[in-house]
């Protein structure tokens, strides 16, 4: 490789790093909501990988003080057999982060594989697929999850797999649409005509050109997902104990103790909200970012451009 090959990968690589520093900027600039739901989504990631160093106590160890208020040594308060809730409260996020995220990854990749297999070959094949969609939707959810948790039974593994199965089939017709639309382009029509194989085309061409779609999906399933294992948790059919899940903290016999030390289910609560609302806001500014069609109207992320003067 000679000195003019090696200049222009450096001022590609500089070009690069440019660009991604402005789109971050831009990002913060433009999007004050999603900054902030960017920033709650890092510290749920940092909470979850770092819990065993941030919490104050062990996971289940149990102290002689029961009720407690929150205080110097007690943050956040104990619950009815003495567990300290600050230290419960990061062990949850960690149980959030692990089944946010392998649910919503589960999730996306089967809603890829129905919905682009299923757009991109389209006829009877999409048509007794999306019957069977359709099928799947018209149970309620949560119906569905807890009939296969009891086949399966409890654990974060088993409710990572059902919920990513519950939702990647559902969240199939949201992929199914692009891919249809891919489908129809020029470029597709040419690769079938010089002979590349079904794969090829669905990876090379089809895929590619819906990812962002793929993106807006991962991240608006995050927080849904979050909701659904604290559901699940709170009728007792996610994550079982030891492991502390804060849909887990606001039942069993917290529900009796709530009046009495009104601490124990407002913190569990408290996270479960602010954590939603900061993915959410976090995958709405990102939506509007990566969608052309939410920028056609006003310019690059909403913002219009200036109109030049006519001379």
């Amino acid at each position: 490789m000679n000195n003019a090959d090696i200049s222009l990968l450096k001022k590609s690589k500089v070009r690069k790093q440019s660009g991604l520093f402005y789109l971050i900027g831009r990002f913060v600039r433009e999007k004050p909501l999603g900054t902030l739901g960017a920033v709650i989504t890092l510290l749920l990631l940092i909470t979850g990988i770092f819990a065993d160093l941030l919490a104050p106590y062990g996971m289940n160890q149990m102290h002689s003080d029961f009720l407690a208020a929150p205080s110097a040594k007690f943050w956040l308060g104990t619950d009815d057999i003495g567990r300290d809730l600050l230290t419960r409260i990061l062990y949850g996020a960690r149980v959030s982060t692990f089944v946010g995220l392998g649910a919503s990854f589960l999730a996306t990749i089967i809603s890829i594989l129905i919905g682009m297999i299923s757009g991109y070959i389209g006829g009877k094949f999409d048509l007794v697929t999306q019957r069977f969609v359709d099928a799947w939707m018209s149970v309620p959810t949560l119906v569905i999850l807890i009939v296969l948790i009891s086949l399966v039974g409890p654990g974060i593994v088993q409710v990572i797999i059902v919920i990513g199965v519950s939702w990647g089939i559902g969240g199939s017709r949201i992929i199914r649409a692009p891919s249809i639309n891919t489908r129809e382009q020029v470029y597709v029509k040419a690769a079938i005509s010089v002979g590349c194989s079904t794969p090829r085309i669905l990876i090379r061409h089809i895929l590619p050109n819906i990812l962002a779609p793929v993106i807006i999906l991962f991240t608006t399933r995050i927080p849904s997902v979050i909701v659904t294992e604290a559901s699940l948790s709170f009728l007792g059919f996610g994550v079982p104990p030891p492991f502390p899940s804060w849909g887990g903290m606001l039942s069993g016999t917290s529900r009796s103790f709530m009046f009495q030390a009104p601490w124990i289910v407002l913190w569990p609560g408290l996270a479960i909200s602010t954590v939603v609302y900061g993915v959410n806001m976090f995958g709405d500014a990102l939506r509007d970012l990566l969608d052309p069609r939410l920028r056609s109207g006003g310019g690059r992320l909403g913002v219009r451009p200036k109109k030049r003067n006519k001379s």
